[in-house]
């Protein structure tokens, strides 16, 4: 307010101009906040862009339909999205980066593994901590579930995953990464029964997005292998120099 006061000093602004600045200012302010809180509060791991993924990498996978999904039509309508892929393919790259644009709209997110989950649940020490812990995976409108397929789940733990499922179908959308086909999702829950009764909620309104490609962190160990293995160019200059007195 003082920096806006003396600006209008200065500049001799009327008071509809300075009224007019003051309350913008304190708009773009709340908004800022509301951001960072919202951002802090979606604990991402880092923060990735679809500008920086890279889809000449991943060829079987379509660029044109990732963009179609950041429009955040599938937030609107409570569509879940299913990353299904080998690991370091990419899935949890343009899972937060959906997640990003979606926080950036002005939803609430919340990115979480599902063995971060399950063991969240299922240490609960009596039933109204679950119910407590449930919502704070029901409320947001955008979750993040990644690296599902990793550990195979106790029986309480599907069962409390399956509850979670089937609070937000058609509340709230799901992201889930999985490096497990559907079928053998019977084997992950341990109850075959309950698998397909959980895919059938999870995919009822659903994108599902197969990634078959080669693995980005496989690319990246095998380029900083080839950077130290290959000689530099003033490593080959100094050994082709003869020192003198030497023959």
């Amino acid at each position: 307010m003082p920096q806006l006061l003396q600006e209008a000093s200065t500049q001799q602004r009327t008071y509809e101009t300075l009224l007019q600045r003051a309350l913008t200012t304190e708009v773009e302010g709340r908004e800022q906040k509301a951001i960072a809180r919202r951002l802090k509060a979606a604990r991402l791991p880092g923060t990735k862009m679809l500008e920086g993924f890279d889809f000449s990498f991943q060829p079987s996978l379509s660029e044109r339909r990732l963009w179609e999904l950041a429009d955040l039509s599938f937030v609107r309508t409570c569509t879940n999205i299913v990353f299904l892929g080998p690991p370091g393919t990419g899935k949890t790259h343009l899972s937060v980066a959906l997640a990003n644009r979606a926080l950036t709209a002005g939803h609430s997110v919340l990115f979480t593994t599902l063995s971060e989950l399950s063991n969240a649940l299922s240490t609960a020490s009596h039933p109204g901590l679950v119910r407590s812990r449930l919502r704070r995976y029901i409320t947001p409108r955008v979750l993040v579930i990644d690296e599902v397929g990793y550990t195979t789940l106790s029986q309480e733990q599907a069962r409390y995953f399956f509850e979670l499922v089937t609070a937000r179908y058609e509340h709230g959308s799901i992201i889930l990464t999985s490096t497990t086909s559907f079928a053998g999702w019977g084997t992950l829950l341990g109850d075959e029964v309950l698998a397909t009764a959980l895919l059938d909620r999870l995919l009822h309104h659903a994108e599902v997005i197969a990634i078959n490609g080669r693995s980005y962190r496989m690319k990246e160990r095998q380029m900083d292998r080839a950077s130290v293995s290959a000689p530099s160019e003033a490593a080959l200059s100094a050994t082709s120099v003869v020192p003198t007195g030497v023959r």
